[in-house]
This record gives structure tokens, sequence and C-alpha cells, in this order.
């Protein structure tokens, strides 16, 4: 039974990752076609450099993915926090309203930015790409950020003020550093889906601005050339950083909560109360 399940796992991992292991392994491929092995050579790489189009996307995707997430690790921010301080039923509707988001298609996400976006008037362009990524990494970053509120003793914030901290010092000095790694979690993560995003930049970008993915979806439609393979294999291999940083920050998060749990339940610490 041991052996099907894991033969099960097996198929299913190669059935997803096969074709992003092919299409890596074409991007060294010295031949144009996408069918004959031709060498090993960065040549699409190369001509994937000295394409003006390609870098002019990749910086709008960086430049857009970069600010995106700031901006929306501030406010997502500030938001967990004050619906962490709210009674328990709002705050509970409030993080499900939060959770619709998420939960909401792309497509139906970008149509009513777009709706949104002509009728108050806002031209489509580079602000408006903007804002839409920042619209759709909020929700992500109160997701992150809340579970460490969560955690985190309720009176933490008035123990430092009885200490002699001021009301910003006791926020920047006490309660930062607890949910530290929620806020970098939810940066990562924005970062992520702001590069990966084509459906909402689509309908959110305007004449002459350009995301990767959206060059990636123009030049498909011509054809497929072989800066593709290049082109989607970094865009792979980002993601993949990005989100083993993530996951390896959250590992860490949690044996470090254990061992700290551990040791504050160990004889020496028990007996050190007691006295």
């Amino acid at each position: 039974m041991k052996v099907l399940k894991s033969a099960y796992s097996g198929l299913i991992f190669l059935f997803l990752y096969a074709p992003i292991v092919v299409l890596i392994a074409f991007s060294f491929n010295a031949a144009k076609s996408r069918g004959v092995w031709g060498g090993f050579s960065f040549r699409w790489y190369e001509s994937l450099v000295q394409n003006a189009e390609i870098l002019h996307a990749l910086r709008n995707t960086v430049v857009v993915a970069l600010l995106s997430a700031v901006i929306a690790t501030v406010i997502g921010t500030a938001a967990a926090l004050g619906m962490h301080h709210m009674r328990r039923g709002l705050s509970n509707f409030m993080l499900n309203v939060t959770y619709l988001p998420v939960l909401n298609p792309d497509i139906v996400t970008g149509i009513s930015l777009l709706i949104l976006y002509v009728f108050i008037g806002i031209n489509l362009g580079f602000s408006s790409l903007l804002l839409a990524h920042i619209t759709f990494n909020i929700p992500y970053v109160i997701l992150s950020v809340s579970p460490r509120l969560r955690g985190m003793n309720r009176h933490i914030f008035e123990a430092a003020l009885d200490l002699g901290a001021g009301p910003a010092q006791a926020f920047f000095k006490v309660i930062v550093p607890e949910i530290l790694p929620g806020i970098v979690n939810g940066f990562l993560l924005a970062v992520t889906l702001s590069i990966d995003d084509f459906v909402i930049s689509f309908f959110t970008a305007g004449p002459g601005v350009s995301t990767l993915s959206i060059t990636v979806y123009s030049m498909a439609r011509k054809g497929i050339k072989p800066e593709i393979n290049a082109l989607s294999s970094i865009m792979f291999v980002v993601v993949l950083l990005l989100l083993l940083t993530v996951n390896i920050r959250a590992g860490r998060d949690v044996r470090r909560r254990a061992q700290t749990h551990v040791r504050s339940r160990s004889p020496r610490a028990l007996s050190s109360r007691e006295r």
C-alpha cells in the first residue's frame, strides 16, 4: 500500500514537472527546432539579453513587483493589526471578507478593476497596473501577518508601555520583531504573485506598458520562439527561489518557536520559576 502511494505521488509530480524540465532543457538547445537536439548552447539566453522588448518588460515587471509588494506589505500589516484589535466577531467577519479576493477568479478581479478605472476616469497605464497589483497583493499580506498576531501575547504592548517605552518605541521594538517573519513572508509572497500574474495585468495595463507575462503571451501568439524557453526558464527559477525562501523562513520560525516552547517547559526553567 505504501509503495502504491509513493508511485501515485511520483506520477503526479512527474506529470506536473516533466514539461518544465523539458522546457528548461530545450532553452539550452543550439538548434531552433523544438523537436531536434542540436547541442548545448547559451545562444537563446544571449539573444534574450539583446531583445529590447523583453528587457523593457522585465524592467516593468521588477519595478511593479517591488513597489506593489512594499506598499501592499505596509497596508496589509496595518490592516492585520487593526483587525487583530477588533472584537472577535467583527475580526472574524473581516478575515472572511479578506479571503474573498484570494478565492475570486483572476479574470473577475481584472474585469472589475478595468470597469472601475473606466468609471472613475483613471487612464490605463503604469499607475493602473501598479494599483491593481497592490490591490490583489494586500489580502495575501494580511493572511501572512494575521497568524503571527494571533500567536502573540495580546498584552505585550501594554507590558512594554508599563516598562517605560513610548507607543512608537513599543510598536517598533516589541510588536514588529514579533510579527516580522509574517511580514517578510507576506512581502516575498506578494513579489512572487506579482511576477507571476498575467490575467489582471492584461486587463489593467495600458498601451506601451507590458510585463513579462504579457510579453510572453504576445510572442507566443506570433509563434513560439526559442527565446521564450529561455525567458520562461528564468521566470521559473526566480519564482522557485522566492517560494523556497518563504518556506525555509517559515520552517525556521516553526522550529524556533518549538525550541522556545521546549526550553520554557524544561525542568530547569520550571524550577527557576518556582524559586
